[in-house]
């Protein structure tokens, strides 16, 4: 349907003259009747009565009238669900329990006048091609894999590290520890359920395992974070690395000791990833943010793959 023919028939109701609706148009009496006439051929009805006084709706005019605003209507939302800076900005975080999310709900709180739109999508490959799409604005990732460069058209910035911690069980044997060195995990059984090989996590991981000589399990069903620490609690021979950012709630009967790593102390690095020419104007606010509340974090005495991109 024509939607300038559909705009025209709701300018002449409103103003009840073909006269006064060119005029609030910008065009001529006569185009304006051309589009009515139109719009009554395509429909097969007269949608007015021409009275000395002006138009006035037929019966099926007045029953097309609601129909007609809400074409408008939708014809309108439709162009700003493309038009930067009238839709949400639309942000892939690895996890809802995480640094990614905890920056993102900074922002929120930093900016409550942009909407936004948060997803979680599955691995770096399918979040580039969302990015290259226009589906999403950005995306918190690793960056890469060893050997898969980014696409030219894809510029990333890495914003935060992320420290891993000792997630273990009050009876194992580092329970009382205050803080545990790589050389030290050296034995100890680690698991890590959920590690899918291909994605860039799984590629930190074999890479931090493999240079400091220490042993993953990462056998079994994923059966999420509260499985994994009902089986910790309970199991004095086995720990699990976790977020120092990551957000979770267990029972107190658990008594889950988180136990900072240290010489080096891994860091998981979050970058922030776009299409070089998304024009969404909240995408500037964000990398502003996240640039401020990530200022002044230090590599020293840390640890991440070479393949991560430097601060």
């Amino acid at each position: 349907m024509d939607l300038d023919a559909v705009r025209t028939f709701v300018a002449v109701a409103d103003a009840g003259q073909f006269q006064e609706a060119a005029a609030d148009l910008a065009v001529t009496q006569q185009a304006v009747s051309k589009r009515i006439a139109a719009l009554e051929r395509d429909l097969g009805v007269r949608l007015f009565l021409r009275r000395p006084r002006g138009a006035e709706l037929t019966i099926d005019g007045q029953a097309f009238l609601p129909h007609a605003r809400e074409l408008l209507r939708a014809a309108e939302r439709a162009v700003a669900s493309v038009r930067a800076g009238s839709r949400a900005l639309r942000v892939d975080v690895l996890n809802s329990r995480g640094a990614a999310s905890s920056l993102m709900r900074g922002f929120h709180r930093a900016h409550p006048e942009i909407e936004l739109d948060v997803v979680m999508l599955f691995d770096i490959d399918r979040a580039v091609a969302a990015i290259r799409s226009g589906a999403i604005d950005a995306s918190f990732r690793a960056v890469a894999e060893p050997g898969r460069p980014l696409p030219d058209d894809i510029e990333a910035v890495r914003v935060t590290d992320e420290a891993l911690q000792l997630v273990t069980g009050p009876a194992h044997a580092l329970a009382g520890a205050r803080s545990v060195t790589l050389a030290q995990l050296a034995g100890h059984r680690i698991w890590m359920p959920g590690i899918v090989p291909g994605t860039e996590w799984a590629a930190y991981y074999d890479d931090l395992y493999a240079e400091f000589g220490l042993t993953i399990e990462a056998t079994g069903p994923n059966f999420g974070s509260d499985a994994l620490l009902d089986t910790i609690a309970d199991t004095p021979s086995l720990a699990t690395f976790m977020g120092a950012q990551t957000r979770l709630v267990w029972p107190a009967g658990y008594d889950l000791r988180r136990i900072p790593v240290t010489d080096p102390t891994p860091v998981y690095p979050h970058a922030l990833l776009w299409r070089r020419d998304n024009p969404h104007p909240a995408l500037a606010t964000l990398r502003a943010h996240l640039a401020a509340a990530t200022a002044g974090q230090d590599a020293a005495g840390t640890w991440t793959p070479r393949w991560a991109i430097p601060r």
